[in-house]
């Protein structure tokens, strides 16, 4: 279920992102309620998805869908960017790191509770510590 907030919550950030464009510096007042509240949305499901999904692959797909999304939108949509093969082939690389990111991290039923240890990397012990805590 985070996995699918987090979409939401990612095509939200598109939403406000490609809102900007028609604010007018926000001087135009319906498109600027309604791209602050796709931001305010966009925001409290990312927070949402990041109780049970890592909060730094949770940023990583949120902004990665964002910015994908908003150059597919000005370039087919809103017709301000410009479409040529090296930029596309850099949203698709994108894409395909985000959908590796998502392959690569654990259901969030797998997550480390808070102030839990990753059992893969080292612990970093401070000067004059030992294992026991002392």
């Amino acid at each position: 279920m985070a996995w699918i907030i987090l979409l939401i919550a990612s095509l939200f950030e598109v939403t406000w992102v490609v809102g900007l464009k028609f604010t007018g510096g926000f001087t135009r007042l319906w498109p600027s309620v309604f791209t602050v509240a796709a931001s305010i949305v966009s925001v409290v499901l990312l927070a949402q998805a990041t109780k049970t999904l890592p909060i730094a692959t949770s940023y990583v797909i949120w902004t990665g869908i964002g910015a994908a999304g908003s150059v597919i939108l000005g370039v087919f949509w809103i017709g301000d960017e410009v479409a040529s093969l090296p930029r596309l082939i850099c949203i698709g690389l994108i894409v395909i790191g985000i959908a590796g990111l998502k392959l690569n991290t654990p259901d969030e039923h797998t997550k480390l509770p808070p102030g839990g240890r990753n059992v893969a990397s080292p612990r970093v012990q401070s000067a004059g510590s030992s294992e026991r805590g002392e």
